[in-house]
């Protein structure tokens, strides 16, 4: 059995006590990290299905004795270490910078307040909870009373409030309130430790060129063994054909279709991505985030720590009916002495008003961003401080004239006095209004032009008055005319729903309409964006296809978001957009390149099933024409700096670009082997020919990849193109390649015009199909299943 403590409220456990849980290791610890194991990238990247084919490949070429076919391992290891490589120096910054931005967790040891972090708790430890925190342990409260949002652990959306006694599970958020509680479970025996995997939400991975990759693997992985089985017996009983030959053959088709690097390459670009937002102060906490933000068309901004510095200043105070400035000032102060909240507002008013209550304090009301108010009981009475339209509510409208000009301007408060609190004969009294300010961020006009100039719509979503979001909006640098709504004024989900469509301001967003918002935007085709830093954001963050949040904000806010603002710099949003842009775009060359061998080979394979000929290619030909016209180029283009509008379906790009070359190169071979036939010319030749026009096409697509020309693009094409060409004229032996005779030559020369030619003329045929699928609803369907 476990000794256990019940250390005092207000002084927690002793040195002694910490010592002895330490010696008995009964100290909580993280049972969720976020990045994988170094074990788990190193099997990741090297026990995959391709790898494990390109092994048994390999045996069987040794068991021949053609040892010089086994370059393509070579290719194989180098894609392999380097992914590995960067993927590893990826998940060394991620930790690094999640140790910085991690959140302390406030303890009671010996009378005196410490910060420690997640696995510095110790069972029975008294921790500090307040608006914003994150429950890490489950715990239970021995004093004060919170209101907490369970919804990532159980579902349901609404607030539930607990009081001493009650048990706050672990994963929840501290909504309002704060309390003292004391550490029940630690490491697995928590809540959040316990539940079964498949009851948590889980986000699906919103990545378009990983579903498109995915899908590709998928088909290839299902033909390439019983197309490979069937090639081999085709190949062993053609006539004359020997075993090694029927096996170098079928594994040159095999190795022809298996992209190699192509997945490989597109983990290292996110890896590299990651590496390099790291240094703009970054936290990428989900690799695919950096794609979407780079598709989004909508971004939501929450008011209050995005666009402003989440602080708020005083500026006035107008009293009504009678009280003085000095009166309201008064029951301000004592407020303010009662109370713990330690929102912005609450802050604000903390900083301009505070003493100790000069009445008996009776009752404390916590806020609550469903409310929209806090209030304090006092013995002479109860006050409330909040939105008028949810402190007076029917009251208000006397004062809406006074408040015209104000609303403008400032967020208004009301500070009311109220009798028979929450009964039937409650009687609300306004005493007076008080006007608040949020500064702007310096950073946010900049950031906010940049989006509007790629395209972007921005919607400002608040809980605050319309107008004084709007206003702003606009200090803010958003001066077109912006259409304003108070989603108060809403009463059901379709009317919601509507709005997020016609509007760009929201007021009065209560955290659950957030959420409504964000799935409205997204069912209509909008990629979306969301900023935030409170708990009141979580839903709409989750919801969101990216979500950022900042440093600054609350822990809750921080743990569901997809992309943390380290220093909260709303400046930094460009590069991440921009480092997106190079992924994406830059993926799609590459894979292009990748595609275009497993289209050719893919096909070839299966026509050889009905040829009586030999495959015209053997595994070390195709090594030489992946590393010239696709390993070397697809790692270097993938890296390049690309800032271009990501545009259409990253699947429809990709075939746009590949299949020409392929569906010219296939045409070339089966030409060339007509010609072989017709000609009586030997094996060599016939492959040797095959080797030089498929390298060409290659290049023909190379070249209009790289175009427009840079220095490394030009450096690039023209030493692989030179690589290429040496090859072919100096290392005949390695390759199998024949001499160039005469007639070849005028052979080869004539099947590259007509190369040439097949290949603009696939090029206009594949586009036009495109377009024509494009504007069907199905298109993307039939593109995939194309």
């Amino acid at each position: 059995m476990i000794k256990r403590y019940n250390p005092d409220k207000d002084k927690g456990l002793t040195k002694e006590q910490v010592s002895e849980r330490i010696r008995d290791n009964l100290v909580n610890f993280n049972t969720n990290v976020k990045t994988k194991t170094a074990k788990e990238i190193i099997l990741e990247n090297t026990v995959t299905l391709f790898n494990i084919i390109n092994v048994i490949l390999a045996v069987a070429i040794i068991a021949v004795g053609s040892y010089k076919n086994l370059g393509f391992l070579l290719i194989i290891v180098l894609n392999t270490v380097i992914s590995t490589f960067q993927e590893l120096h990826s998940k060394s910054v991620i930790d690094k910078l999640s140790v910085v931005s991690a959140s302390k967790i406030k303890v009671l040891r010996e009378g005196k307040e410490e910060e420690l972090n997640l696995d510095e708790i110790v069972l029975d430890d008294v921790i500090l909870l307040e608006l914003g925190n994150q429950v890490v342990t489950d715990a239970v409260i021995i004093s004060g009373m919170v209101e907490v949002d369970e919804s990532f652990i159980t579902g349901e959306s609404d607030t539930l409030t607990k009081k001493t006694g009650d048990m706050l599970l672990s994963g929840s958020f501290i909504v309002s309130g704060n309390a003292k509680a004391r550490v029940e479970h630690i490491g697995y025996d928590n809540y959040t430790a316990k539940i079964s995997s498949d009851t948590k939400y889980i986000k699906p991975i919103s990545s378009e060129i990983m579903r498109s990759l995915n899908k590709i693997v998928k088909t290839i992985s299902v033909i390439i063994v019983p197309l490979g089985i069937l090639l081999f017996a085709r190949q062993l009983y053609l006539t004359g054909n020997t075993l090694q030959n029927a096996v170098v053959n079928t594994v040159a088709a095999i190795i022809g279709m298996i992209p190699e690097g192509l997945v490989l390459l597109t983990s290292t670009v996110f890896a590299v991505s990651v590496i390099r937002l790291s240094k703009e102060k970054v936290l990428v906490q989900d690799l695919y985030c950096i794609e979407s933000l780079a598709r989004v068309d909508v971004i939501c901004l929450d008011k209050t720590g995005t666009i402003t510095e989440g602080k708020m200043e005083v500026v006035d105070v107008v009293p009504v009916d009678g009280e003085t400035k000095a009166s309201v000032g008064d029951v301000l102060a004592s407020m303010m002495g009662a109370t713990e909240d330690k929102n912005a507002t609450a802050l604000a008013l903390r900083e301009a008003y505070y003493q100790k209550p000069k009445w008996k304090v009776e009752n404390v009301i916590p806020f609550s961003s469903a409310k929209k108010y806090s209030g304090v009981s006092f013995e002479n009475g109860t006050y409330l401080i909040g939105a008028p339209e949810f402190v007076l509510k029917d009251h208000g409208k006397s004062y809406q004239k006074m408040l015209t000009d104000y609303i403008k301007k400032y967020r208004i408060l009301v500070l009311a006095k109220v009798s028979n609190y929450e009964k039937k004969n409650e009687k609300i009294e306004a005493l007076g209004f008080i006007l608040l300010q949020d500064k702007v961020r310096k950073e946010a006009k900049k950031t906010l032009e940049y989006f509007k100039e790629q395209g972007v719509t921005i919607k400002i979503i608040s809980g605050d008055n319309p107008l004084t979001v709007a206003t702003i909006a606009k200090r803010a640098g958003l001066t077109e005319d912006l259409k304003v709504i108070d989603l108060s004024t809403l009463h059901d989900e379709k009317e919601i729903k509507e709005a997020a469509l016609k509007y760009d301001v929201f007021g009065r967003v209560k955290p659950e309409e957030k959420h409504l918002l964000i799935r409205a935007l997204k069912e209509n085709g909008h990629n979306v964006a969301m900023t935030g830093d409170g708990v009141n954001d979580c839903l709409a963050l989750k919801e969101a296809d990216c979500s950022i949040a900042m440093a600054s904000g609350s822990d809750a806010a921080r743990s569901v978001s997809q992309l943390v603002l380290l220093d909260s710099n709303f400046a930094s949003m460009p590069s991440v957009v921009a480092e997106g842009r190079r992924s994406i775009n830059n993926l799609e060359r590459s894979a292009s390149l990748f595609l275009v061998k497993t289209i050719y080979a893919g096909v070839l394979a299966f026509i050889f099933l009905f040829i009586e000929m030999s495959y015209p290619f053997i595994p070390i030909q195709l090594t030489l024409t992946s590393v010239a016209t696709i390993g070397i180029p697809s790692f270097v283009l993938a890296l390049e700096p690309n800032k271009e509008r990501v545009k259409g379906n990253f699947l429809a790009n990709v075939l746009r670009k590949s299949a020409p070359p392929a569906f010219t190169i296939i045409l070339n071979i089966l030409l060339i082997c007509m010609f072989g036939q017709t000609l009586s010319l030997s094996y060599a030749k016939i492959s040797t020919l095959c080797l030089t026009l498929t390298g060409y096409t290659s290049f023909i697509l190379l070249y209009k990849i790289c175009r427009p020309f840079n220095r490394i693009r030009l450096f690039l094409f023209s030493s692989m193109f030179y690589l290429f060409i040496y090859a072919i004229f100096n290392l005949t032996t390695l390759f199998s390649i024949t001499h160039f005779n005469t007639f070849m030559v005028f052979l080869t020369f004539l099947l590259m015009y007509l190369s040439h030619r097949l290949y603009n003329l696939f090029e206009v045929l594949v586009d036009k199909l495109i377009q024509k699928l494009s504007n069907k609803k199905e298109a993307l369907t039939l593109i995939e299943k194309v």
